[in-house]
């Protein structure tokens, strides 16, 4: 019996949204079905650009969120790389009772005992081993990879080619850069922010900006 693809909205119509419909196109099912149906992409404030790259690629722009919000319900992803933008839209969409959808691109990898919440993106060339649990909305951008034992907090972003070695937790909001690498055993507090091509050394406080090698702070978190 051949499966039905799914509807589904991206929101966010620049890099990463369409990244996001990258992978959704390149999921099959176990017949050769498309998984997703991609209805198109939502943004408030898309580029001319980003327009033009949407229409090249034969995507409908859909509007703005409030828009999509007003007509019929569909699997959604918020493509969209700021981890705080992205908890903003996702409450929007859980309010109104919509249902993230999980992408996987066929060319990751993950091993055993992975765990992906909802609104999770993994990107060709990832690399997840084994005992990996990710939060709510997780980006796993190109080639990054994510060592044994390891817990993503939700919205966290790991762009490409970023390493977060085993046993260590990234909390709710961070963003990891551009080859930024976290070492074992680490923790990254919520909302902190690893720059491109650091490295982190020791444990990172919540809101706290870290760069260089060993990564050193230049913007402390805020104490409650």
């Amino acid at each position: 019996m051949t499966s039905v693809p799914e509807d589904l909205i991206i929101v966010g119509a620049g890099g990463f949204g369409r990244e996001a419909v990258d992978v959704a196109e390149a999921m099959r099912s176990a017949d050769g079905t498309p998984t997703w149906n991609v209805l198109g992409v939502a943004d408030d404030r898309p580029s001319e650009p980003n327009l033009t790259r949407l229409s090249a690629r034969g995507l409908r722009y859909l509007g703005t969120t409030s828009d999509v919000l007003a007509g019929a319900m569909s699997a959604y992803v918020v493509g969209i790389g700021s981890p705080a933008t992205r908890r903003d839209l996702v409450g929007l969409f859980d309010r109104q009772g919509w249902s993230a959808a999980v992408l996987v691109h066929p060319a990751a990898s993950l091993g055993t005992e992975v765990m992906l919440g909802p609104g999770t993106v993994i990107c060709a060339g990832a690399r997840l081993t084994t005992n990996i649990r990710l939060g709510q909305h997780v980006h796993v951008n190109p080639n990054a990879t994510i060592g044994h034992d390891t817990t993503l907090g939700d919205f966290v972003s790991v762009n490409p080619a970023a390493s977060i070695s085993g046993d260590c937790t990234v909390e709710d909001g961070v963003l990891i850069g551009v080859q930024g690498v976290v070492l074992n055993r680490l923790t990254v507090g919520t909302d902190a922010l690893v720059g491109a091509a650091a490295c982190v050394t020791s444990d990172v406080a919540p809101g706290t900006t870290v760069v260089g090698v060993p990564a050193r702070t230049i913007r402390a978190g805020v104490s409650a």
